[in-house]
C-alpha cells in the first residue's frame, strides 16, 4: 500500500491517519526530541565527579495520547483500532527479527520524516465508545531513534574502464585502456542532505569479480576478494541499516562470507553532505552496476 498524503500535524501509523482533521485526535506527543541515553560515566577514584564515557541513543520511545472521534458511530470507532491492530499483527512484521513499520510525521515548515519501528502499546478505553468516542493509549517505540526521510534516494555508478578514472590533460600517446585483467576504477559521488548519518544498502550486479567499495573521505572500504558474478542477473546486496546489516545474494541466500574480515558494514556510513564513492572490480564488458540505495536521515523532527 503506498503512503498516504499528509498535511500538516498529521501522521500515519500501520495505514491510519492521525492527527489535524483526522477522525483520530492527537492531544498530546510525548518522545520526539532527544532520545534517551545509555551512558558509560564511571566515578573517578578519590577524587569528585566521573569520567564522561561513550554516549549511545537508546530506543525512541514515542506516546501518543489520542481518541478516536467519529460521533454516533461506535463500529466506525473499533474499525478504527483494529485497523492500528491489523498492521502491528502482521506476520512480515511481528514475527521477523529486524522487521520494523514506520511512523510517518508531518510538521509544519518540515517535509515528511519516519521513525522506524514497533507498535507496542495500543490501549482504547471503550467507556464511552457508544457515543463515538475512544481514548486511545499508544506507544510505539522506534528500535533506531533517527528520524529519516520518507522517500529513499538512488544512485547508479558504472564501472569504468579508463585508467585511473580518466585522461589527465595534456594527453600523450601511447593511452591505455582496460582490457579486463586490472581492475577499474570508477568515481561518483552521492549526497546525503540530512544532519546525521545515512545507511545505504549496497547492490552490484555482474558480471564482475573481485570488488572493493570505497568512502574517498573517510577511507572505509567494503572487500570482497571472492566474489564472482559471471551474469548481470547475478548480484549481491551489502545492507548497512542499523538492525539489518546483511549480505545477501540473488537466491536470497546469506553471502556474509564474501566479505573480508576488515569489512565493517556498521561503520560503512554517508556522513551528512556529499561523499564520494569508488569501487573497483574486474569487468570487461563494462556493463557491471553500482547502485546505492538510502534515506537522508536527520537527527533532530
Amino acid at each position: 500500500m503506498p503512503p498516504l498524503d499528509l498535511t500538516d500535524w498529521q501522521y500515519e501509523l500501520g495505514g491510519v491517519l492521525m492527527g489535524a482533521d483526522t477522525s483520530v485526535q492527537v492531544i498530546e506527543t510525548t518522545g520526539l526530541g532527544r532520545p534517551p541515553v545509555r551512558d558509560n560515566d564511571a566515578d573517578q577514584p578519590s577524587m569528585d565527579g566521573a569520567f564522561a564515557g561513550p554516549d549511545y541513543y537508546a530506543p525512541r520511545q514515542v506516546q501518543f495520547d489520542a481518541a478516536v472521534r467519529i460521533p454516533g458511530d461506535p463500529a466506525a470507532c473499533h474499525d478504527v483500532v483494529a485497523a492500528l491492530q491489523a498492521a502491528a499483527d502482521a506476520p512480515a512484521v511481528r514475527l521477523t527479527g529486524g522487521a520494523t513499520m514506520p511512523l510517518r510525521i508531518l510538521r509544519p515548515g518540515r517535509p515528511v520524516k519516519r521513525l522506524h519501528g514497533r507498535l507496542r502499546k495500543l490501549d482504547p478505553e471503550y467507556k464511552q465508545v457508544v457515543h463515538g468516542y475512544v481514548p486511545l493509549d499508544i506507544e510505539f517505540i522506534a528500535t533506531d531513534p533517527t528520524f529519516y526521510a520518507d522517500t529513499s534516494t538512488t544512485t547508479e555508478i558504472p564501472l569504468g574502464w579508463l585508467t585511473g578514472g580518466g585522461f589527465a590533460a595534456p594527453v600523450k600517446a601511447p593511452i591505455y585502456v582496460q582490457s579486463g585483467t586490472t581492475a577499474a576504477d570508477r568515481p561518483g559521488w552521492v549526497t546525503n542532505q540530512g544532519t546525521g548519518n545515512a545507511w545505504p544498502i549496497i547492490r552490484i550486479t555482474g558480471p564482475v569479480a573481485t570488488v572493493t567499495i570505497t568512502h574517498v573521505a573517510s577511507g572505509r572500504q567494503l572487500n570482497l576478494p571472492t566474489l564472482n558474478l559471471t551474469t548481470s542477473s547475478q548480484w549481491v546486496e551489502i545492507d548497512t541499516r542499523p538492525g539489518r546489516r546483511t549480505v545477501t545474494r540473488e537466491n536470497g541466500g546469506n553471502a556474509s562470507a564474501l566479505l573480508s574480515p576488515a569489512s565493517r558494514i556498521d561503520l560503512f556510513n554517508l556522513p551528512p553532505g556529499q561523499s564520494e564513492m569508488r569501487w573497483t572490480g574486474f569487468d570487461n564488458t563494462n556493463s557491471a552496476r553500482m547502485r546505492l540505495t538510502w534515506r537522508d536521515a536527520y537527527t533532530a523532527l
